[in-house]
């Protein structure tokens, strides 16, 4: 019983000195936070709601308006948050420094204006911008990447060229570069670099496809016939 009683006196006697010392201390805080704008300098009204902010080049710290440290080539933003600078156009962030972006030949500042980006018809390589060889029949793509070139319609790239595509009889150009090129009408279909005419037995019909057949309903497909079960 002693022994409680001894251990409540010590857990009081803890309470009563975080009174004394942090109590003070948290008003302190909120004072600071809570002044009033004549005492503060480097400040304004906020426009909005009640209290102050910080003059821009200035930021809040611990109810105080600090002058933001700002390096060369960069401005301040005028937020409480981060740093309180960032760079200009044309300089990246390196360390605490802003440092010029070397821009190559035939590139341009992106909108973000800390990178580059080549001009169309060039491509990135090792940090610089190689002119893109378009061949015969190419033209050039928006893409930055893969070739950056596409074949005109009729033709088909192969390695560094644009092939013509030869389409059998009953076949047709298709809209892709992949592949041959073409397909067979319907009611054909494509056996090595030929169009074939599909071959239907009895009861049946061209399916979705028009590439193969199918058997009308009850009649079910048995290898190449129709049969009924």
């Amino acid at each position: 019983m002693l022994f409680d009683l001894g251990v409540v006196r010590v857990a009081n006697c803890v309470r009563a000195l975080l009174v004394l010392f942090v109590i003070p201390f948290a008003g302190e805080v909120v004072a600071q936070q809570n002044s009033p704008l004549q005492e503060q300098v480097n400040a304004h009204s906020m426009s909005y709601g009640r209290g102050w902010e910080c003059d821009r080049g200035f930021r809040n710290v611990a109810g105080v308006c600090t002058a933001v440290s700002i390096p060369d080539n960069a401005y301040a933003t005028g937020s409480n948050y981060g740093s309180g600078w960032k760079c200009n156009r044309g300089y990246r962030l390196d360390g605490e420094s802003c440092v010029a972006i070397s821009v190559p030949d035939h590139a341009f500042l992106t909108g973000t204006g800390d990178r580059w980006q080549c001009e169309r018809g060039y491509r990135e390589q090792r940090g610089a911008c190689i002119a893109i060889g378009v061949p015969e029949h190419g033209f050039l793509t928006d893409s930055s990447y893969g070739s950056g070139w596409a074949c005109e319609r009729g033709y088909r790239p192969e390695r560094d060229q644009c092939v013509k595509v030869v389409v059998p009889p009953n076949g047709y150009l298709t809209d892709t570069t992949h592949g041959s090129g073409w397909a067979c009408e319907r009611g054909y279909r494509v056996e090595r670099d030929a169009c074939v005419a599909v071959t239907m037995p009895a009861n049946a019909h061209l399916n979705d496809s028009g590439s193969d057949w199918q058997c009308d309903p009850p009649w079910r497909r048995e290898r190449e016939a129709c049969v009924l079960r």
